[in-house]
Order: C-alpha cells, then sequence, then structure tokens
C-alpha cells in the first residue's frame, strides 16, 4: 500500500538543523537513489504506464517461420555492432526477448541454454527456432568472451566500451566447445530441411549467419590462446570477412520483428540506471562496421611477425593512426597479445625486448646484454656486477616502457593525455639510469684488460641516451595530437609549429650523436678483433650493426622531415597572421599568456621551455619582412618535399615495418605527408606572388579600389587580407588533399 507522508517528511525536516544528517547503519546509497526514483517514470523502471504489463508479452516460442528468424538474427548483429561500438548491453543486445529467456533461470548446462524451461527437445519443433536458439547462445558466449578480454586489458568504462553485464551470467559457465558442438548441429539441422529445399535462399542465409557466429567464436578462441601461426589465427578473420558481404545480399530476404525486442528487459537488469531506448543500428552501417572489425582483427594478427622493438612500435602506430580508428575489441586483442602473462607476443621475454631496443638504439653488441655474465658466482667478478646493474636497469624501466606501447593502443584523445602523465615517470627514470649506468661504466674496463670486448667511449651514455631519446619521442607525440585533435586554434599554429620545430632540432642532435656513437663503435669492434677493411664482423655482429645504423639513417631521416616542415608552416602560419588572414578569436576569460601557459604545462619539469616574451618573439619574426618570410618558408616546405620523395620509398626493412601490409600503411602515411608539403608549397607560391603584387601596386601608387592613401602614409599589412585576390582555408586535419579553385589551402597535421 502506498502512503503519502510528504506532510510528515517534511515536518520532520523542519527540526533538524543545517548540516545535520540522519542516516540508519541499514540503509545503504544503492536504497537512496532507489528511493528517490521510486514513483517517478524517468527514473523508476518499475512504473509502467496507464494500461501496460510489466511483463513482456511477446511468445519467444512462437514465430517460426523463416523469414522472421533472419530479420530476428540480423537486428540481433545490429545490437552486437551496437555493444561493440560503446553502447551497454542493456541498451543492446539484453534488449532482445530471446537472448533474455536463453539465460532466464541462469543455464548450467547446454541443456539449460533454451527458450523455456520445458524439457529438453520441447522447443525444437521447428528446425528454424533450433536455428535462432543456437545463435543467440553463440552471441551471448561470443560478448562473454569479448567482455573478458576487454576487462583484461587497459580501457576506459563509458568512454571506450561498457564490460557492465548486468548480473547476466553471459552464459560464462558453458565452455565455448559446446556451443560450437550446438551451432554445428543447426547447420545440420538446416542441411536435413527439405521444406522449404536446401536450394532456398532463405536457408542459404541462415547458414551464413550461423558460419559466422561460428567463425567469430573461433576467432575469439584462437586469438585468446595465442596458439598456431598467425596465417591460423587470421583465417577465421579472413572468411569472416568474405562472409559479410555475402550477408549484405541476403537482407532483403528477412521480415523484420519488432516484438521480439523490448527495453522493459531492463527492468530484470541489475543496474541504478534508470530505463534507456534501445541502441540499433541500420543494417548497411551494421555490415560497414563488421567489415571494418574483421579487417583490422585480420591485421591486428600481424603483431606477431615479431622482428625488432622499433618494428613492433611502429606497427602500433601506423595501426592506431588509421581512420577512424580500430575498435575497442581489436585494441584489446592487440595488448593481450602483446604483454599478457607477462611474456611478449606469447614468446618473447621482456628482458629480450628491452635488450633488442637498447641494441638498435645505440648499443649493438654491448657487453650489457652478454647472457653468460648471469652465470658468474665470484661477487667481486665485474661481469657479475654489470649483469646485476644491468638487471636493476631493467626492473626500473619494464613498467614504464610497457605501459608505454599499453598507452599507444587507447582512443586518440585518452593517448595525449596519457603521455602527459607518462612523460614525467620517464623523467624520473632518467636520473635514476644515470647513477645505475655510472656504477656500469666502472666496471666496463675490466671487460677490456681481460680480452673480452673492445673499451667504451667515456663520454657516451646509451642507457641514458636511450631513456632520453624516448622521452623526447613522447613529448613530440604530444605535440602532433595537439594538432590532429584539433586542440590548438589556427591562431595558436604558427607558435606550436616552431617548438614542434625545436623538439625536432634537440632530437635530430641526439640522433646524429648516436649514429656518430654506433660507427665508431664498429670500428673499434673492427680493431679490436683485428680485422682487414674488407672483412665483414662475424654475422650475428654485423647483422645488429646493420641494423642499429639503418636505424639511425631512419630516424634522422623522419626527424629532418618534421623539422623542415614544422618551420615552413610556423612561418606560413606567421605570415597569415601578420597579413589578416587568420585572427585571433575574442578570448573574453583568457589572455594569450595564460594560453601559452596552458599550452606549456605537459612540458613543465620535462625540458625548459621559452619564456611568453622569446614564444611570442621567435613567432612572430619581427625582425623579417613579409618577403623574407615568405622566401625562408618555400625553402624549408620545398627540402621537406625532397625529403619526402626520397623517403617513401623505403624498402621494409629501412622502414622497420613487419609485413606487406604494415609497409604499405607506412608508404601511405610517408605519401600523404609528401602531399601536405606539395600543397603547402603550392599555397605558399600564391600567397607570395599574391604579395608581391600588392607591394608593387601600392608602391607604384595604383591602390585598390575603395582605398584612400596619401603619398607619406603605409597601408599596414594586417590590412592586406582585404586587398589581395586570395583566399585562405584552413581544413580540418583529416581532410588531407582538397583542389579548391578558391586558391589558397593550409596543411595543418604532420
Amino acid at each position: 500500500m502506498a502512503t503519502d507522508i510528504t506532510k510528515k517528511f517534511t515536518a520532520a525536516v523542519a527540526t533538524m538543523s543545517p548540516g545535520e544528517v540522519i542516516k540508519d547503519e541499514c540503509f545503504q546509497l544503492y536504497d537512496s537513489v532507489s528511493a528517490i526514483e521510486i514513483g517517478d517514470k524517468k527514473m523508476d523502471s518499475g512504473i509502467p504506464d496507464e494500461g501496460e504489463s510489466l511483463e513482456e508479452e511477446y511468445d519467444v516460442t512462437g514465430p517460426s517461420a523463416a523469414e522472421e528468424i533472419l530479420g530476428i538474427i540480423d537486428e540481433l548483429l545490429c545490437l552486437e555492432m551496437a555493444w561493440h561500438l560503446g553502447y551497454p548491453l542493456s541498451q543492446t543486445v539484453l534488449t532482445s526477448v530471446h537472448v533474455d529467456a536463453l539465460m532466464n533461470p541462469e543455464p548450467k548446462r547446454i541443456d539449460d541454454v533454451d527458450f523455456t524451461s520445458e524439457p529438453p527437445g520441447s522447443s525444437e519443433k521447428s528446425p528454424f527456432l533450433y536455428v535462432l536458439r543456437a545463435y543467440c547462445a553463440g552471441l551471448v558466449k561470443s560478448c562473454f568472451t569479448v567482455n573478458e578480454l576487454v576487462k583484461e586489458t587497459l580501457y576506459y568504462e563509458e568512454e571506450d566500451f561498457v564490460t557492465n553485464n548486468y548480473g547476466r551470467s553471459l552464459l560464462g559457465d558453458i565452455p565455448i566447445p559446446t556451443i560450437r558442438q550446438l551451432l554445428r548441429d543447426a547447420l545440420t539441422k538446416l542441411a536435413a530441411t527439405r521444406d522449404p529445399p536446401r536450394t532456398s535462399p532463405i536457408i542459404v542465409a541462415l547458414i551464413s549467419r550461423l558460419e559466422l557466429r561460428l567463425l567469430f567464436l573461433d576467432a575469439i578462441d584462437l586469438a585468446t590462446s595465442k596458439e598456431g601461426t598467425s596465417g591460423v589465427l587470421k583465417f577465421p578473420w579472413t572468411q569472416m570477412r568474405s562472409l559479410i558481404d555475402e550477408i549484405a545480399g541476403q537482407h532483403s530476404l528477412a521480415r523484420p520483428v519488432a516484438r521480439a525486442f523490448s527495453t522493459k528487459l531492463q527492468r530484470r537488469l541489475t543496474s541504478t540506471m534508470p530505463p534507456r531506448p534501445m541502441v540499433s543500428l541500420s543494417f548497411d552501417e551494421c555490415v560497414t562496421h563488421f567489415r571494418r572489425l574483421f579487417e583490422d582483427g585480420s591485421e591486428a594478427i600481424d603483431i606477431l611477425q615479431y622482428k625488432d622493438p622499433q618494428c613492433l612500435l611502429h606497427f602500433i602506430l601506423f595501426f592506431q593512426e588509421r581512420k577512424p580508428q580500430s575498435l575497442v575489441f581489436v585494441r584489446a586483442m592487440i595488448q593481450y597479445f602483446l604483454f599478457q602473462d607477462m611474456t611478449v607476443l606469447g614468446r618473447l621475454s621482456i628482458r629480450q625486448l628491452l635488450d633488442d631496443d637498447l641494441s638498435i638504439n645505440g648499443l649493438p653488441c654491448g657487453p650489457h646484454f652478454d647472457r653468460s655474465f648471469d652465470e658468474i658466482e665470484v661477487q667481486s667478478d665485474p661481469r657479475l656486477r654489470i649483469a646485476v646493474s644491468m638487471e636493476e636497469f631493467r626492473q626500473r624501466v619494464a613498467d614504464a616502457y610497457l605501459s608505454l606501447f599499453n598507452i599507444l593502443c587507447q582512443n586518440r584523445c585518452r593517448v595525449r593525455r596519457m603521455l602527459g602523465h607518462h612523460i614525467h615517470i620517464w623523467h624520473d627514470i632518467e636520473g635514476d639510469v644515470e647513477r645505475i649506468e655510472s656504477r656500469i661504466k666502472t666496471f666496463l674496463p675490466a671487460l677490456t684488460e681481460m680480452g673480452l670486448y673492445p673499451s667504451e667511449e667515456e663520454s657516451h651514455w646509451p642507457l641514458r641516451d636511450w631513456v632520453h631519446f624516448f622521452k623526447m619521442r613522447q613529448l613530440d607525440w604530444i605535440v602532433k595530437l595537439g594538432f590532429e585533435l584539433r586542440i590548438y586554434q589556427a591562431d595558436e599554429f604558427a607558435g606550436m609549429y616552431r617548438y614542434l620545430a625545436k623538439l625536432a632540432e634537440e632530437r635530430h642532435i641526439e640522433s646524429k650523436r648516436a649514429e656518430e656513437y654506433t660507427m665508431r663503435r664498429e670500428r673499434r669492434a673492427r680493431s679490436f678483433l683485428k680485422l682487414d677493411p674488407d672483412e665483414d664482423l662475424p654475422e650475428s655482429a654485423m647483422d645488429e650493426y646493420t641494423r642499429s645504423k639503418q636505424y639511425h639513417q631512419y630516424m634522422l631521416l623522419d626527424i629532418s622531415h618534421t623539422l623542415a616542415l614544422a618551420e615552413g608552416l610556423s612561418l606560413f602560419y606567421a605570415v597569415l597572421m601578420r597579413l589578416g588572414f587568420v585572427k585571433q578569436p575574442p578570448q573574453p576569460y583568457g589572455t594569450n599568456q595564460l594560453r601559452h601557459e596552458l599550452r606549456m604545462r605537459p612540458f613543465d619539469g620535462i625540458i625548459e621551455g621559452p619564456s611568453y616574451a622569446d614564444f611570442v618573439r621567435e613567432t612572430e619574426v619581427r625582425e623579417m619582412s613579409t618577403d623574407d618570410l615568405l622566401l625562408n618558408a618555400r625553402g624549408a616546405v620545398a627540402k621537406a618535399r625532397q625529403r619526402y620523395s626520397s623517403y617513401q620509398w623505403y624498402l621494409m626493412q629501412q622502414s622497420f615495418t613487419i609485413n606487406d601490409t604494415s609497409h604499405g600503411r607506412w608508404k601511405d602515411s610517408a605519401y600523404h605527408n609528401m602531399m601536405g608539403a606539395v600543397t603547402a608549397s603550392v599555397a605558399l607560391k600564391q600567397l607570395h606572388e599574391a604579395h608581391r603584387k600588392l607591394e608593387a601596386r601600392i608602391g607604384a601608387g595604383d591602390l585598390p579600389e575603395g582605398l584612400e592613401l596619401d603619398h607619406e602614409s603605409k597601408l599596414e599589412e594586417c590590412e592586406y587580407a582585404k586587398w589581395m585576390d586570395v583566399t585562405v582555408t584552413i581544413p580540418e586535419p583529416d581532410d588531407r588533399q582538397k583542389e579548391r579553385n578558391a586558391g589558397l589551402e593550409v596543411v595543418m597535421g604532420l
């Protein structure tokens, strides 16, 4: 019986003083939220509309027509994809009456996985209903497996993916092989169907959907077990990719059954949220997303083709750069491959990954990695002391190193935010590594005296430089992501490109120093082994030195591209600001200095950033004329264009890519960068010509119509935009190339 307690409640509250709280020990937060929601139709899922029944009246054993079964399965496909896109199960898969009936009550064995609680087989009079039962079981089990995989990796609830199962087990107690057998039995029943004939298009369509569900379970099961070669793991994904196109052409045969889905079912779920509308995609959207999911899943398997850490890093970087970004499930699968059970790709130790990276980055054939040192038992032996110090080094950097790979697997906004915090960890590590390396350097001369390794340079600190290299590379990513994510406004481009160029300049100096050090190490190794100039080092040592030199060459060219293009675009936008094509928007609640502090905040305490006064001076370049600025910008962009044109022809070995697919993505990225430089070059030429024409007219006294100017006055350059025959369009980051008859086109991203 409902009782109105409003008056009594108000009178009781009036006796309380401000700030006083009365709470019963048994009255918890969940109860308080529920009490607020009771009786409110917007919040209380238990309040029905007038004449509405609380229970779903749809008969799950009723429809048996093949067209209706096909329609229900296709709608389930759409709901499944909506869940993969980030919507909760309560608004997608769990709105299906059949799925709800399948899990109510909670099944413990395969015979309990049925639409009714009647004895097994009672709901199997229709082979099509058996097909729906098998398909729903496969769908729910797929959701369970995906959910568990995502929860084992780094993800962000509500932002990326909703793992809440709302109190449903999702058939977690039923093993995958049992579900597979149920699906195969359904396929057998369909194959034996004589009415309609086996050749019926609807029968073929149902078979395709069951096969898709079987393949999806196989793909998930193989991925989580990490058994077999990459070719075996990719097989289900490639099969599903071809099958989804076939399914797309069969959808016209389906008959929708809207009553088979209801938001009333949310009342049965364990949730503190009010009822929400069902989320469903169109079938065309669903197919498009599934097609991309299968392509991404197949490509993600390629990460198992490990060559070296830099190939691994490049694979993740170029895989994550794609638009639109891959779904959370695929990114979680990559994380699972990477570091599940503290092994890299299921077969490599973290020690091997770190040692390989150090070897490539500037310490090829270093004594630091000699595993024979681990077997020394004499405590005073320098070899044992080096091994102990290196183990301390690995333990200090391992977490940060592995976390970096996990961070790069997140969505782009989250990557930039996390890097802003993660960079401080690397900065702290740098000081600790320097202390560890100083201890190691005291033991290295003894190895030379023992005749084991050539001498090391006292002035070079390879471990510390390796940490510093990764720190600087993350700074570079943070700034570039700022352009990609549209964080910077157009009036900030000149300054942020200038800052990016400064970072690239410092990285270029360090990479050049590391390359020279590697070449000197190789010469000392030859001298130590007393080799003739035409003799090669032992094969393993030669491979390490060659790989290290290739990497330094790659990084130097990549950094020089960034440096040249960033310098050119910084000057370009400085000119656009000076001429009035780009203007600063109103900032009623801020100043340029506060915004400068905000942009430099991720780098505070990491590197010394420019003061606001220096930042403005370097960005505006007032000491140079506009004509000189345009000339320098054109020269810098032309240099970037030239370097990109040679850079894009790098082979797989030179570009540190895993396979043809990864190398193709790298080539596409290099091509887009080159075309960006081409576009900027054309735009600069148009702007330069228009500026010179206007300067010539003003100098000759041939003023534009509407402009009155006496001989002693001079037109301010910020007004040139009104009189120059140029249209400036600043595209969005995703707009790589556009040809506009109107004129100027500027590329924002690198």
